[in-house]
């Protein structure tokens, strides 16, 4: 218990860190491996362009857990995301053998081997599920429909 409070607390001060770089107004890099771009602060907001996994952005100004960004590479290219795909650190993309996308995507924000043994230790944790959910794609549009049916709010 108390390591995974040991854990929890760094993931926290990850958090922070980037939330203070995002807040100066600095440079930033792509946490995930692809970025959509939206026009404004809202999960169904359009989409206006997409970055990849460690392209450097400039960070514009904050709202809340969103953050308005431009690219570095192409000044053109600009738009609203979710703070959490960011990372102050510098995260290089490019091929490799020995790690996946997504443990390398984890790793820019902070998870590394270390962090994955230690939950791996804590009990019997099903990844496969995990691999499973993270699998499943749903058309935005088939989304939006199902909010509308349900009479469910489409978030901000």
């Amino acid at each position: 218990m108390k390591r995974l409070t040991i854990i929890f607390a760094l993931c926290v001060c990850i958090a922070a860190a980037a939330a203070a770089q995002a807040a100066s107004g600095g440079t930033m890099y792509v946490a995930s491996r692809t970025l959509d771009l939206k026009s404004s602060t809202g999960f169904f907001a359009r989409k206006t362009g997409m970055l990849e996994y460690g392209a450097q952005v400039a960070v514009l100004q904050i709202n809340g857990k969103w953050a308005q960004i431009r690219s570095a590479e192409n000044t053109s290219l600009s738009g609203w995301t979710n703070t959490a795909n960011l990372s102050a650190k510098r995260v290089v993309a490019g091929s490799t053998t020995s790690a996946s996308a997504n443990e390398v995507a984890l790793a820019g924000k902070g998870f590394n081997q270390e962090i994955e043994n230690a939950y791996k230790s804590g009990g019997n944790l099903n990844y496969a599920d995990v691999d499973r959910t993270e699998a499943q794609r749903t058309d935005e549009e088939a989304l939006r429909s199902f909010l509308a049916e349900g009479r469910l709010s489409m978030g901000d």
